[in-house]
């Protein structure tokens, strides 16, 4: 497809898509970014992560000055040239019974499988979602690749998803499978798209959209499939290179 003369946005999952899985950028994809992409295209991040986790992935907090947009927790925390937009809270949307009662089931449920290793926080709760981690969040990465292959064989998350889907969708809260090792749960509505209300008034031409769990159920997969984007599934830093070299004739 042809780019020029447009104003153009490209807006990137990082876990799996701009990083391997919870490690850093690598300077390579860093620079490739900076000084190609950025040449082409306005370049935003929009993770589920909290900012901290992104930054830590990103090289550092100076994020916020390297990326026009930085979208933590599906945009929920909204920046903009480093400024902070929005922050919106799932606490203050769907109050302390309706969260506590999902935190219970979720972690009766967690209590009751049988997994190759569980070590610590199996909840997180964010500003603007809640984490649920089966294996938890503390364990190491040899463990965290033990768990992503025992989820692939067993399905343990999506079993884990439905059933939360099942109990709480009718309260209003979705789920949708985060990373390697865990699901998000947040208000109908607050996926990805989400940060899509930050860029309308820009008045691009094109928004681009990449990231890897954009299949049913994943958390790039409302973002995706949104008619305001072009939707790109990644499968790694690297797939993400090749096609963006693609997209911009690089």
């Amino acid at each position: 497809m042809s780019t020029e003369g447009s104003k153009i946005l490209c807006l990137f999952d990082v876990d799996g898509t701009m990083t391997a899985p919870r490690l850093r950028i690598t300077p390579q994809m860093e620079t490739f970014i900076k000084d190609q992409v950025s040449s082409k295209a306005t370049v935003g991040l929009v993770g589920g992560s909290d900012l901290p986790k992104i930054a830590e992935q990103m090289g550092g907090m100076d994020v916020l000055d390297k990326y026009e947009y930085v979208f933590s927790q599906n945009g929920l925390v909204a920046h903009k040239q480093g400024k902070l937009l929005a922050k919106t809270s799932i606490l203050d949307q769907k109050g302390e019974e309706t969260l506590q009662k999902m935190i219970n089931f979720s972690l009766k449920y967690m209590s009751e499988l049988e997994l190759p290793a569980k070590r610590g926080t199996f909840i997180e709760f964010r500003t603007g979602l809640i984490n649920i981690c089966p294996v938890g969040r503390s364990c190491s990465y040899e463990e965290r690749e033990q768990f992503a292959e025992f989820d692939k064989q067993h399905g343990v998350r999506q079993k884990f998803k439905d059933a939360l889907d099942s109990e709480f969708g009718k309260l209003g809260l979705q789920f949708a499978m985060g990373g390697m090792i865990s699901i998000d749960a947040f208000p109908t509505g607050w996926d990805k798209t989400y940060c899509l209300s930050f860029v309308e008034n820009d008045n691009y031409d094109v928004i681009h959209f990449f990231g890897d769990k954009t299949g049913p159920g994943g958390n790039d997969h409302e973002i995706f499939s949104d008619p305001r984007t072009v939707g790109h599934t990644v499968t790694s830093p690297e797939d993400t290179m090749k096609q963006l070299k693609e997209v911009f004739g690089l």
